[in-house]
């Protein structure tokens, strides 16, 4: 019996992972994802996980563990964000490369320098192309439901794929928030047992993350992209699986009061919610406004999301990430791309705030709403706005 309880985000998802039944956890404490691995350290030193807690000196370290525990078929989870994530960096290709369903928790936080511990999208995008599943959440729940989901995602036999689940630092990771739990024997049910195929094991030797000369690294690599690209067919499985199993449904791109809607706002992650408030009050105004909000960002949903926008004239999209340097936000550059053959195509607005966890108000949404429906006529020459900025 599903029952709702108030709980901390970060709790809750390690409350998820003990129901997951892992074998193995190997974690570095870093805010703010540290309240994750905190109580699964009491779970396992509790007996209420059987697994084995492995208390490492970084996140190097954390995700090299990993990669042996995942080898040896051992289900397998860990946590991180920010600079831990970018000291993971170099180990999470190899997780990847070498196919191993390691699933991990990264509560998003904006990097250094200068320090900060709040919460961006910055370390997100630093890894985007690490090869992992990568999925969105804008509230406990979805955090908790998607957890549940990575498991049976990355341990499936057409997978054999890392996830990460990203929630936004502090916004969600340190929020008590109502939440609908299963019950434990449902997610042991939803989620089969870990059947790696080929376990290291001291009676049948394998090799693994061998050395690839030229002749075969770009057919490998290739393999590899085409393994993330199909592994969107079992993650719409295991989301179908969810929604027939405990009555809430996920999809690659979602939208709100988007119905001939001529302009699009679009987000990701908790921000989503404030935003879907703006919408409504801009609508009472009498705007013809919605939202679309991406979920899957990895492998990226190029159909759902040119059908999200299809008949829009304006597509207004907000970053939480800079990509110093560049065309402004990275997740903007990518949907830049992905309907640049479409025709007609919306006239693409960028914006790029909430860095450093700066918050964006519901006045702050509509400000930029109404800003972008004026530069998508007018034109700005420039190639992104940042909002909020004090100059």
């Amino acid at each position: 019996m599903t029952k709702r309880v108030g709980m901390e985000v970060s709790i809750a998802v390690a409350e998820m992972v003990k129901m997951a039944d892992v074998d193995v956890v190997a974690v570095y404490p870093i805010t703010p994802q540290t309240h994750i691995v905190e109580h699964l350290a009491e779970l396992v030193a509790d007996g209420e996980l059987d697994a084995e807690y492995i208390p490492v000196e970084s996140e190097h370290s954390a995700m090299s563990a990993c990669l042996g525990s995942s080898a040896a078929g051992a289900r397998t989870f860990t946590a991180t964000a920010s600079q831990g994530l970018e000291l993971m960096h170099e180990v999470l290709y190899v997780a990847s490369g070498m196919r191993l369903p390691i699933v991990m928790t990264v509560a998003n936080r904006a990097l250094s320098a200068p320090l900060s511990i709040w919460g961006d999208h910055s370390d997100v995008m630093a890894v985007r192309d690490t090869g992992w599943i990568q999925i969105f959440n804008e509230n406990g729940q979805d955090v908790i439901d998607n957890t549940i989901c990575a498991f049976r995602i990355a341990e499936h036999r057409d997978v054999l794929l890392p996830v990460m689940v990203h929630m936004d630092g502090f916004h969600l990771s340190h929020v008590i928030e109502p939440m609908f739990f299963p019950e434990e024997a449902q997610v042991k049910a939803f989620i089969p047992p870990n059947n790696y195929p080929l376990p290291l094991h001291p009676s049948k030797p394998v090799a693994m993350g061998d050395f690839a000369p030229p002749f075969i690294y770009t057919e490998a690599r290739w393999a590899q992209e085409e393994n993330l690209r199909k592994s969107k067919e079992t993650i719409l499985a295991v989301w179908d699986a969810f929604a027939k199993e405990f009555g809430r449904q996920y999809k690659p791109v979602e939208s709100y009061r988007t119905e001939g809607a001529k302009t699009l706002l679009f987000t990701m992650g908790s921000f989503s919610e404030t935003a879907m408030t703006a919408i409504d009050k801009l609508r009472d105004e009498g705007l013809n406004v919605g939202l679309v909000r991406l979920r899957l960002w990895r492998p990226f949903p190029f159909e759902e999301l040119r059908e999200a926008v299809k008949g829009a004239e304006t597509l207004i999209v907000l970053d939480r990430a800079l990509s110093t340097g560049g065309p402004g936000g990275p997740v903007c550059s990518e949907i830049r791309s992905a309907l640049y053959n479409e025709n007609p195509r919306p006239k693409i607005v960028s914006f790029v705030g909430g860095l450093g966890g700066r918050d964006i108000t519901i006045a702050g949404f509509e400000e930029i709403v109404k800003r972008g429906m004026a530069l998508a006529v007018k034109g700005s020459g420039k190639e992104f706005e940042i909002f909020g900025v004090r100059e």
